[in-house]
């Protein structure tokens, strides 16, 4: 017997008749002699459709009650499903965030957990019960409800798995694992058996939409075994674990895309010291996430032109940062929102030589330019035409034998 943290995400519970089935899989579970407490998300589509709600009355709804509105999704997944096992014989029962309580600091809309009483699902759990618990929330010190960001039905799932000490976390979802590349643009992706947490928060960082990075990088933390596997099949799915019990037979391990990107150069900036950091720590006081960056001496040393990265919906809030900015002196600000980012993702990268050249070797003979360059021990990005994107993606799954 182990006990295990089942998440379940939107497709998965999309409808009664999937919630049906994942009751289905959960009495199995239980059938086997496991302890087993369920994280799901909100039916698919209904998050989008509380916050076009939330818009009808007013384009700065209120963020305590924005908080309060989208996280009803999830409880409406809990008590359906909790039903749906009850009809099936299986002591089940929901949970809200504030009954248990789950724990949250910061800011509604991007909170994030800090702890969790355990001793009513744990005595629930002795009683052969299954404990049902909505993902994506919880509660703040003061009695506030938060949400802790899109995705984040996969870091309430991992948080549990810590703090109930579980043996193992499964997150279920409409793919049967992770993909060396999208399988829906590139039908000759392989799913991968294993892949490190370093590996897994690299790709999930870069575009990857298996699981939310921040869910990794805590499983990372505490060593928790993850399983990401199909809700819709019996197949084996891509178990994530440390490094140490990965085979790198290959050097790269798969291919991560992302059109939300936009190129931002800042031309003629006087080049003296500190310049860097009076761009971007008002960018940082901004909550804008600032990517790649690229520094170009003029030949006389007095003059820099700096490119950087961001998200395309923060070009509009990045530019008009700048143009207030008075500490910083330049010629003017050229953006481009039709870039893509590509990256190759690998644990070998860091023992094999020559990847950097057949990687810019490959978008070569494709014709392909690159904008700009990011590398770390095992992931190297660039940034490229977004028309290019899908040849660019097909030529490095083909260059590293990943087809």
């Amino acid at each position: 017997m182990v006990k295990k943290v089942l998440k379940f995400g939107g497709t998965s519970v999309g409808t009664i008749e999937r919630i049906e089935h994942v009751a289905n899989i959960v009495k199995n579970e239980k059938s086997a002699g496991n302890d087993v407490i369920v994280v799901v998300s909100a039916m698919a589509g209904k998050t989008n459709e509380l916050i076009q709600l939330s818009n009808k009355i007013s384009n700065t709804f209120n963020k305590r009650e924005f908080d309060v509105l989208i996280s009803s999704g999830e409880q409406v997944t809990c008590a359906l499903l909790a039903g749906a096992l009850l009809k099936l014989k299986v002591k089940s029962k929901s949970w809200l965030n504030w009954q248990i309580p789950i724990i949250t600091e910061g800011e509604h809309s991007n909170a994030r957990i800090i702890n969790m009483y355990t001793d009513q699902i744990d005595n629930f759990l002795k009683e052969k019960g299954v404990a049902i618990i909505p993902g994506f929330q919880g509660v703040s010190k003061n009695g506030d409800i938060t949400t802790i960001g899109r995705g984040g039905s996969d870091a309430t799932a991992v948080a549990i798995a810590k703090i109930f000490n579980t043996d193992t976390c499964e997150i279920y979802t409409d793919v049967d694992g992770v993909y060396s590349t999208d399988p829906n643009k590139i039908p000759v992706a392989k799913k991968i058996e294993k892949i490190s947490y370093d590996e897994m928060l690299e790709l999930s960082s870069l575009g990857a939409k298996v699981m939310q990075p921040s869910a990794v990088q805590t499983a990372m933390m505490y060593d928790i075994p993850l399983e990401v596997r199909s809700t819709f099949s019996n197949r084996k799915g891509t178990k994530i674990l440390n490094q140490e019990n990965i085979d790198y037979t290959k050097s790269v391990t798969g291919v991560a895309y992302s059109k939300d990107d936009a190129k931002i150069t800042i031309i003629g900036v006087k080049d003296k010291p500190g310049v860097a950091a009076n761009i971007f720590e008002p960018l940082s006081k901004a909550q804008i996430n600032v990517d790649m960056v690229i520094q170009n001496i003029s030949s006389d040393q007095k003059t820099t032109d700096i490119t950087f990265t961001v998200k395309r919906i923060d070009v509009s809030k990045t530019k008009q940062i700048l143009k207030n900015e008075s500490k910083v002196d330049y010629k003017g600000i050229v953006e481009n929102v039709n870039v893509a980012k590509i990256s190759i993702v690998g644990a070998g990268m860091v023992s094999t030589p020559g990847v950097t050249y057949r990687m810019f070797r490959a978008l070569a003979d494709e014709k392909i330019n690159i904008l700009a360059i990011s590398t770390s021990e095992i992931k190297l990005s660039v940034i490229i035409d977004e028309r290019n994107t899908l040849d660019a993606i097909k030529k490095l799954h083909t260059v590293f034998d990943l087809d």
